[in-house]
């Protein structure tokens, strides 16, 4: 298998048309029937295979030729555990079902369409597959998306801040086409390189929904009498046709088991609940080679708890796949663990730019803190203070790597120098950097003063959810008071913690570092930028981009970032779009904008030993990897012949 993060030419022939998909006609297959679903399929209730995959699926090629690979046995049903209820929108992350996708070499490529075109980024050509359905067996065509941009983001009333932003080029919607049943084109008049980005997301951007299904909750579509029935009956907060549409298209939060899907595995659980299960999807647009449809298991269960006994219910055999709420710290006890129960521990990488990052808030309101925090030589001063080697040895056994909040070195736009950028540990240089700012007057405890009178103490504001980042703190914590600067943490719950950041309320927070720490020069630069509301260094100057593009930051820093972007968008060739990132990346290292740590932090991935095709390393991600997503799931098997049980491990 070729390694994750192989990016050589990675999306420069998508920006033309699309890389040749795997694909067949269904009567050119051997196809075989679920027998999960024989007994639907004999009493009538679900048409044949050959009446339900699409007349050219996706043929999945590499569960026959790849070397770590092998094509799997129909059955069973895997156990994974959430901390919340509505954390099993995991399962549309895992799936990983996307219009177009990134495959095993992270190249874009079609999937849910049969195949596009792209001409001059401004012109996108989608073809969709014949014979694709829904979960619930109706077609999926062209109307699909013309419901979503006519009914749906072009009205006000449901959409009354208009369509998605990655739809919008310089406040321009795109021009849509229905080209013939099954072809759909978005045209704008300037490129837009993160449409393709946005619709392969970990997160991804819809741009299709199920209209059959939605249309009875539309004002449009609905009798008037039976709309309001429903509205009346519906348990939502706004009580009218849009609130009802709203919570009935749940495509993310993936928690109405009515609503039709082309994830391969759907819902079939109501809330409120702590035991779901998901189901084969019968209607599922992938087979393998041999003619088996994808998914080769029939069903995952999600158990909810508690996110702190996440590790140890893993740990005692209760989750058959698990990576999220794991941590390296949980590594020791988990290979532990094995001792009494089938599973194996596979450490992975993560690929933020930093595991846990400080994000010093240039947009909080107080008069006193906000220009000492807008100056470069406190930021660097902080980041100079903290000491990256001691946080490695001691809660990374030395394994990750030390340094800014920036790219890693897997990423072919990334430099030893970002890295290395104001990341040493030097208390000297720190100490003078803060004296250089006027900040030469102590407390007697030896805290620094600031020109208002107060002693220089920092609230740092966590959402709480990481033993690791409680750790780290209280590591800098002691070496900041070496400088004069005492730190508190004050942990909330995430929405609340979110909303001081937001409102200015916040001087700093604690978060991971950068999303996307394997970017090319293809992939967006926007958390870069200020481009979004959720960027912690600076969220109000976001939040005017996405609301107000003429409002600049105030800084000459983030407003040449901010241009910086809007070149990189602009771009007609590879040469500009690397240019604009290399400026990118200098000046966000050089002004630290957000203080990283480490990187390259192990992921302990918990795996029944008796799960085939879960890769034995690779990168625990959101983007591009989707966590699991990327390595699709649906290929992933149960040896059941060759399984044990705890009993026999013990």
């Amino acid at each position: 298998m070729k390694p994750i993060f192989a990016f050589a030419g990675l999306l420069i022939l998508s920006l033309f048309s699309s890389l040749p998909a795997f694909a067949a006609t269904a009567e050119g297959l051997n196809l075989q029937e679920p027998p999960a679903l024989l007994e639907q399929v004999q009493s009538g209730e679900l048409p044949p295979i050959a009446e339900r995959v699409p007349s050219a699926p996706f043929v999945d090629q590499l569960l026959s030729s790849s070397d770590t690979l092998e094509p799997g046995r129909y059955g069973g049903s895997i156990r994974l555990l959430m901390g919340k209820a509505k954390d099993i929108r995991q399962l549309v992350v895992y799936g990983y079902a996307r219009l177009v996708a990134f495959n095993e070499n992270v190249e874009l490529q079609a999937d849910l369409l049969e195949s596009f075109e792209v001409k001059q980024q401004r012109e996108f050509t989608f073809h969709l597959r014949p014979g694709h359905r829904w979960s619930d067996g109706a077609p999926f065509t062209a109307e699909d998306f013309r419901y979503f941009w006519e009914e749906m983001a072009m009205n006000e009333e449901l959409s009354p801040f208009g369509p998605p932003a990655s739809m919008l080029v310089d406040g321009e919607v795109p021009k849509f086409e229905v080209l013939d049943p099954l072809t759909v084109r978005y045209t704008w008049s300037n490129p837009n390189p993160e449409f393709l980005l946005a619709l392969a997301g970990a997160s991804p951007l819809f741009i299709y929904r199920p209209s059959h299904y939605l249309k009875q909750f539309h004002v449009n579509y609905a009798e008037p009498y039976k709309l309001a029935e429903l509205v009346a009956n519906a348990n939502i907060k706004k009580k009218n046709w849009t609130g009802l549409h709203q919570r009935m298209d749940h495509q993310y939060p993936f928690d109405n088991p009515e609503l039709p899907t082309l994830q391969p595995w759907i819902p079939t659980t109501e809330m409120p609940s702590e035991h779901f299960i998901f189901k084969r999807n019968p209607y599922y647009h992938r087979v393998d080679a041999k003619g088996h449809q994808l998914p080769y298991l029939d069903e995952i269960v999600i158990d909810i708890a508690s996110s702190k006994l996440i590790p140890a219910k893993t740990g005692a055999g209760e989750a058959d796949l698990q990576g999220r709420y794991l941590e390296m710290s949980n590594y020791t006890f988990l290979r532990e663990g094995t001792a009494r129960n089938p599973y194996d521990v596979r450490l992975w990488s993560t690929s933020r730019g930093s595991r846990v990052a400080l994000y010093p808030n240039l947009n909080t309101n107080d008069d006193t803190w906000r220009p000492l925090i807008r100056d470069v030589r406190f930021r660097r001063a902080l980041s100079l203070a903290i000491n990256r080697h001691e946080i490695n040895q001691v809660i990374y056994f030395g394994l990750a790597l030390e340094g800014a909040d920036t790219l890693i070195p897997e990423s072919p736009l990334y430099r030893e120098e970002y890295r290395k950028a104001w990341a040493g540990f030097d208390l000297k240089q720190a100490n003078a950097l803060l004296d250089e700012l006027g900040l030469t007057e102590r407390d007697d405890r030896g805290i620094r003063i600031l020109p208002d009178g107060r002693p220089m103490e920092i609230i740092i504001q966590s959402a709480g959810e990481s033993t690791e980042e409680t750790d780290i703190l209280e590591l800098i914590h002691d070496s900041w008071m070496d400088i004069g600067v005492k730190l508190h943490v004050k942990p909330t719950e995430r929405e609340i913690f979110r909303n001081r950041v937001f409102a200015g309320d916040a001087l700093m927070s604690v978060w991971p570092g950068i999303e996307n720490g394997l970017a090319t020069a293809d992939m967006s630069p926007a958390e870069f930028a200020p481009t979004s509301q959720q960027q912690l260094c600076w969220p109000k100057w976001g939040k005017h981009y996405e609301t107000d593009q003429e409002s600049p930051p105030d800084m000459e820093e983030p407003q040449r970032l901010l241009a910086l972007y809007k070149e990189w968008r602009h771009a007609d060739s590879i040469e500009q779009k690397r240019a604009a990132w290399d400026e990118i990346l200098s000046i966000r290292a050089d002004q630290v904008y957000s203080i990283g740590t480490v990187t390259q932090v192990k992921q302990p991935i918990v795996v029944n030993k008796a799960l085939r095709n879960v890769p034995d390393t690779a990168l625990w991600n959101w983007e591009p990897n989707a966590f699991f997503g990327r390595f699709r799931p649906e290929r992933f098997w149960l040896d059941v012949d060759n399984s044990i049980t705890s009993a026999e491990v013990q």
